[in-house]
Formats: structure tokens, sequence, C-alpha cells
């Protein structure tokens, strides 16, 4: 008897959990590190990064507007990316993003979406999950899926359209 209530339960928690909104947000992601006032700066590296073809060991601190539309100087301002990013791939530009979207605008200004997963940036399309979130995306799981539009081969900086998908409370 225990074990069908057991089951109920679980049951009811899980149907909880398939219930909720879903939310698809498209933002500009901006990371600059060139200039006198960048966004993505160096923290840490090991001491074989300087020799690697991937950075690899390097580690940023991010502070990234996000946009609304691909121009940084030309789009809303909707918020900020903060967190880190680590080279963490030998072999391949992988990144291990981990970072929050803190929304300072627009219908979920007050609210984040944590966002964290491997971003092979050679790939045309980069796959990250949502692993929580505050505000409107309380309880948020989901994922974020990254298009590089614009990258600067000169500066380093970049612009990543990221369209995230979120299921929350």
């Amino acid at each position: 008897m225990a074990s069908v209530a057991l089951f109920v339960v679980l049951l009811l928690t899980v149907a909880a959990a398939v219930d909720g909104k879903e939310t698809h947000i498209k933002v500009y992601w901006h990371d600059v590190v060139s200039g006198a006032s960048p966004t993505a700066v160096p923290v840490a590296r090991a001491a074989t990064t300087k020799a690697s073809k991937t950075f690899f060991g390097a580690v940023y601190a991010i502070d990234d507007a996000l946009t609304e539309g691909p121009g940084l100087n030309s789009s809303t301002l909707l918020g900020r990316a903060q967190g880190t990013y680590v080279s963490a791939g030998k072999d391949a530009l992988a990144l291990l993003m981990n970072m929050n979207f803190v929304f300072t605008a627009g219908r979920y200004n007050g609210s984040s979406v944590a966002i964290m997963g491997r971003n092979e940036v050679a790939n045309a399309v980069r796959e990250m999950a949502v692993v929580g979130g505050t505000g409107v995306f309380r309880w948020a799981r989901g994922y974020a899926q990254a298009r590089t539009h614009a990258f600067d081969l000169k500066t380093g900086d970049a612009t990543v359209e990221y369209n995230v998908f979120i299921r929350h409370e």
C-alpha cells in the first residue's frame, strides 16, 4: 500500500513538472574582449595556455550585454550575461559556459536564467542546458541554442544569437 501511495505522489510530481509555462527568448550576446572597456576579461590561465591552439586553460569572467537585436549600440539592452567561460578543449575550441542571463528591462525585468554547458565555437549551432532561474523563471529548465552572428578576427569580439527555450512555473 505504501508503494502505491509513493507511486501516486511521484506521478503527481511529474505531472506538476510537465505543467507550467514555456517561454522562448531570443537575445544577442555581445562578448567584447577588446578596447578600453571589455566585457570579458581573462582571470586565470594555465602555464601552457599561450602555446595552445585552443587557449586551453584560459578562464574569463564576463558581464556581456544582451540586446534585442544584433547591434550592440543600436539595439535595446535587455540585460547582461554574467558568469564565466573556460577554454576546456585541448583539441577543439570548446568552452565551458557558466552564466546567468540577468534581465534588466522588458517583460522579464528582475528575472534571470542560469545556463551551463559545452560550447564548441566552430559548430554552427551549440546547445547548452538551462539549469535554473529566478523571478518569472523560478524552477526553470530547458536549453539554449547559440549561433555566431558575427566574429571580428582582428579584435576577438563576438556577437552570438541565443535562442533560449524555458519551461518554468
